[in-house]
C-alpha cells in the first residue's frame, strides 16, 4: 500500500456558534467543542484510509479559552501517523470574535481512529509520508504518545487484576 502525504487529508470545519450551543450564560458547551473535534477528525481517518474509520480513543482534549455564542469556531484536522489499522489524528480549534477579529486558540485534542471494513474488523491503512518538518516532527510525537497510551493501559490491566498494585 502506497504511502500517502498529509495534505490531501487535512480538513477544517466552521460553524457560527447559536444560542443552543450554549449555556445561559453564553459560553458554548465543552461537550458541543467535543463532538465537532470527533466529526473532524474522523473525516481525517475515513479520507486518509479512504475506508470507514472509528473513534478508538481521545487521548486528551485541552481547553484553553471559552468559546461564546456568536462566535465563529474553526476546527483544523489533520493526521500525525499512521501505523497497521490506526492513525492518530491532530485537531487545533480555533474561535473568532466576527465583530473585532480576533482568534483565540480554543481546544486542542489528539484522537486514534481504525479503519474498518463492512464487517466492523481492522484494515489495513497506508503509511503517512511526511513532507515537511512540521510533519516530521509530528510522527516523532505520536510514536510518543502511543507509547504512553500503551504504558497506561498495562498499568490499568495490572489494576484490574490485582486492584493492590495501584
Amino acid at each position: 500500500m502506497e504511502p500517502k502525504k498529509v495534505n490531501p487529508s487535512k480538513v477544517i470545519i466552521c460553524h457560527l456558534m447559536q444560542p443552543e450551543h450554549a449555556n445561559p450564560g453564553g459560553i458554548v458547551h465543552g461537550g458541543v467543542v467535543m463532538k465537532e473535534i470527533d466529526n473532524a477528525a474522523g473525516a481525517v481517518a475515513i479520507k486518509h484510509a479512504r475506508k470507514l474509520a472509528v473513534t478508538a480513543s481521545i487521548d486528551r482534549i485541552d481547553f484553553h479559552n471559552m468559546v461564546f455564542i456568536g462566535n465563529l469556531v474553526s476546527i483544523k484536522a489533520s493526521i500525525n501517523k499512521a501505523w497497521k489499522s490506526s492513525m492518530e489524528i491532530g485537531v487545533r480549534v480555533e474561535a473568532e470574535d466576527l465583530l473585532t477579529g480576533e482568534v483565540r486558540h480554543v481546544a486542542s485534542a489528539y484522537l486514534t481512529f481504525v479503519a474498518v471494513n463492512d464487517q466492523g474488523k481492522p484494515v489495513e491503512v497506508p503509511q503517512v509520508l511526511p513532507v515537511t518538518e512540521d510533519e516530521k516532527r509530528r510522527i516523532k510525537q505520536a510514536e510518543y504518545r502511543k507509547k504512553i497510551r500503551l504504558k497506561v493501559k498495562q498499568s490499568e490491566k495490572k489494576c484490574q487484576a490485582d486492584p493492590g498494585q495501584c
